[in-house]
């Protein structure tokens, strides 16, 4: 996976790093939640809106930017119950979209279990995009309680403006931190009137 990341030669300069079966799984969590506390179906989230959300939170405004989108999955689980589009080899590995922020390239990359584990390849993954003279900033979204550590690491001394996308605020980050639920409750159409 690495080496796929370190093959590009094109780089956006805002960069977006998520772990997707983590998001996926989180949205579910959130939509059961709120699916109760509203009385209404939530729907699924769209990846693109959510994409929006998070590069606005990570300090873009809308204007010509090019972002790329580094999706890291379980081989194995290709299509996403949550989130939209599901397909992620046929309906996002590729594929690109352009709205009012700028236009957004999605690539796939999956976790070769026998290989690697989810957390060293974010955290290789990291390292390689931290190193990249043409990536200003970064924008990386994983499941902290699992592999926040080696995240750290990975951070640690790097000059890119990175942005952490968290649950709750978190220590020993030298980063900035955005709560990251409210990209996600932003993506399925959840408005604030209506949590009052």
């Amino acid at each position: 996976m690495t080496d796929r990341i370190l093959q590009t030669t094109d780089w956006a300069p805002n960069v977006i790093l998520v772990d997707i079966d983590w998001i996926d799984k989180l949205v579910f969590d959130v939509s059961v939640n709120f699916e109760r506390v509203l009385e209404r179906r939530i729907p699924k989230m769209g990846l693109p809106d959510w994409a929006d959300y998070v590069s606005l939170d990570g300090g873009l405004r809308p204007g010509d930017n090019e972002v790329q989108v580094l999706l890291v999955y379980t081989k194995g689980h290709e299509w996403l119950h949550n989130c939209l589009p599901a397909d992620l080899l046929g309906g996002l590995d590729g594929k690109a979209f352009k709205d009012r922020i700028g236009e957004f390239r999605f690539a796939v990359i999956p976790v070769e279990g026998e290989v690697i584990d989810k957390g060293e390849l974010m955290k290789q993954s990291l390292e390689a995009l931290m190193s990249e003279e043409r990536i200003k900033r970064l924008m990386v979204v994983g499941d902290l309680d699992s592999y926040g550590n080696q995240l750290r690491e990975a951070m640690d001394g790097g000059d890119k403006q990175t942005t952490l996308y968290v649950l709750e605020p978190q220590t020993g980050f030298h980063c900035a931190q955005e709560m990251l639920p409210y990209s996600v409750l932003a993506a399925l159409g959840i408005r604030s009137e209506e949590l009052k």
